[in-house]
């Protein structure tokens, strides 16, 4: 396994890109593996590049780059590696999927940064094993694929499948799969280079805190904050809100109004409409059942406040372009079985 010691080297990994992949989190995994090589004085890891046909994919930055080859040529890799980005539900893949289940009946470590845990999911790969995404796309992951046990966690290792949250984490969960196979001393000097101060651990979580996302410091305000975030589906009053944090409504009221300029009912109801949004792009559920799992009675009440909040309805918001295609053989991702 990559978190092994080597028994042989260099190590062979292969870097699967689909369209739309996340640069920053595909360079952090290059970028360790070059300066592992550098750092120690010896060819440790040895990558390649390659897509599903082998032609030259684009970033989510628009940075289009050309691989070695196409699948057919990361037959020798003992390591893959898939690079996804955004719109990773609307990609279709069967022959990508067919390989990717190939390569682990043949004893193949497999792992994804950013979103690729989509594809490594819907390949089954990801079944029985503990993985994360990005917490961006972990509302739409969880509903789409309830049994598996996803986590907030930075990066996840579990046996001989690695998943990553994508962003500047990929430089952690690669520092620590090369300590773990060449010493904490060197995964230290890597770090040093990238002028990286901490290597963070699994346990780290995503996203900032609160104070450093909000910008606020008020212990009662964000106690109140972090029950709204713990239940959007369903809601709770102003009054329970207030009573939880030891306050009387009018207070509560003035603090939003204070910290945050809306009041309360409105800072909720934005949590509520930003984490449908998120439903709607990244899963199939019909609209009734994104209202619902969202604290909206009503599929006509639920259209009206998006509508009103983001200048569009719930249906225009998924008229997006046409699914990518990855392969001759291709079908929905969501859909995809067998080979």
């Amino acid at each position: 396994m990559l978190g092994n010691p080597a028994r042989e080297l260099p190590q062979r990994i292969g870097l699967l890109l689909v369209p739309n992949f996340s640069m920053i989190a595909f360079s952090c995994v290059i970028e360790t593996l070059r300066l592992a090589n550098r750092a120690s004085g010896q060819e440790l890891y040895r990558w390649h590049i390659f897509t599903a046909d082998g032609k030259a994919v684009c970033a989510s930055s628009g940075i289009e780059l050309t691989p070695e080859g196409d699948l057919a040529a990361a037959e020798a890799v003992k390591t893959v590696i898939v690079c996804s980005g955004v719109e990773v539900q609307r990609l279709q893949c069967k022959a990508v999927i067919a390989w990717l289940r190939r390569k682990a009946r043949n004893g193949t470590d497999i792992g994804a940064i950013c979103t690729g845990s989509y594809i490594l999911a819907n390949a089954g790969l990801l079944d029985g094993h503990r993985c994360t995404i990005h917490w961006e796309n972990l509302a739409g992951f969880v509903e789409e694929f309830p049994e598996i046990e996803v986590t907030n966690e930075l990066f996840e290792i579990d046996r001989n499948r690695f998943t990553c949250s994508g962003g500047t984490a990929a430089i952690d969960m690669m520092l620590n799969l090369v300590g773990r196979q060449h010493g904490h001393a060197l995964a230290a000097s890597i770090a040093d280079q990238f002028m990286h101060e901490r290597i963070r651990d699994q346990n780290d979580r995503q996203r900032m805190s609160l104070p450093a996302r909000l910008g606020v410091r008020h212990p009662k305000l964000l106690s109140v904050i972090e029950l709204m975030e713990q239940n959007l589906e369903e809601p709770l009053s102003r009054t329970a809100l207030a009573q939880n944090a030891g306050l009387s409504t009018r207070q509560l009221e003035r603090l939003f109004r204070k910290y945050l300029l809306r009041s309360p009912a409105r800072y909720y109801l934005e949590l509520r409409l930003n984490r449908a949004r998120l439903l709607l792009l990244q899963t199939n559920m019909s609209i009734i059942d994104v209202a619902l799992a969202c604290g909206f009675v009503s599929a006509s009440h639920f259209s009206k406040c998006y509508r009103d909040f983001f200048g569009r309805t719930p249906r225009k918001e998924r008229g997006l372009p046409a699914d990518f295609d990855l392969g001759a053989e291709t079908t929905p991702l969501a859909a995809a079985s067998g080979e």
